[in-house]
């Protein structure tokens, strides 16, 4: 028995020297963990939505472009909100925001001479 009681005692004793640990020691796997996800996920995320921004800013009436739902149709008019899109046999009002891409050009055979 009493090398039982013995035993508790040595590890109260160990608990409680070991709960005396800094409390930066704590802080620094929280910080870390913290500037990982804001490098690899936050970052990215905002160049994508720069970079979506600045194309939405640049397009323009007689461009053609695709939108997030995979419409595809040339610009014949704009207002603050709104784009209208000739898709050849009718017309279609699609908001900015909804706008992926813009469509370039395919090469023709002269082009590629």
């Amino acid at each position: 028995m009493n090398t039982l009681a013995t035993t508790f005692q040595m590890l109260a004793t160990a608990e409680t020297e070991t709960a005396t640990a800094s409390p930066f020691s704590l802080l620094i796997p929280i910080v870390l963990v913290g500037g990982l996800f804001y490098l690899f996920i936050l970052m990215p995320q905002r160049r994508r939505q720069k970079k979506s921004r600045e194309m939405q800013a640049s397009i323009g009436i007689g461009d053609e472009i695709r939108t997030i739902g995979g419409i595809v149709g040339t610009i014949v008019g704009q207002d603050d909100q709104t784009f209208t899109l000739d898709l050849g046999a009718s017309t279609m009002r699609v908001i900015k925001r909804a706008v992926a891409e813009r469509m370039e050009a395919e090469p023709t055979m002269d082009d590629k001479e």
